[in-house]
């Protein structure tokens, strides 16, 4: 008698595989955007240092009337650099589809508006309406 697996035990076992390989998955793309989240709150604290220190140095914090893009490349994050308040800005882990904005009318108050992915953040919500004021 020949013993093997019928094409009904092998077609289960594939599906069993995809089944398992989809839920893993879903899983390690939730961590993953998880992740990037923690990464984003990480680099607002570190801008909000940054901001803080330039503004003990010159009593008032850089001026942007409209919302600029901090990116590394840009005049606020070229400024905080040559003020020796931060060695660098890298921007947001998705760049260009989510951005840190910053905003001020340079006296005494600044908002960094940002995007978060998920909602795992403590009083922070998923999308872009997450602000940081002074």
């Amino acid at each position: 008698m020949k013993r093997g697996f019928t094409i009904i035990e092998l077609l289960v076992v594939m599906a069993v595989i995809g089944i398992l390989a989809s839920i893993m998955f879903v899983t390690f793309s939730t961590l993953q955007a998880k992740s990037r989240d923690t990464r984003r709150i990480e680099d607002v604290r570190e801008i909000q240092k940054a901001l803080g220190m330039y503004y003990v140095d010159k009593n008032h914090y850089p001026a942007a009337e409209t919302a600029v893009a901090l990116d590394g490349s840009d005049e606020i994050s070229a400024i905080l650099i040559q003020s020796g308040a931060i060695s660098g800005i890298s921007g947001d882990p998705v760049r260009p589809t989510y951005e840190y904005m910053y905003q001020s009318a340079g006296v005494g108050d600044y908002t960094i508006t940002f995007c978060l992915e998920t909602d795992s953040i403590p009083n922070y919500a998923q999308g872009c309406s997450n602000t940081v004021p002074q």
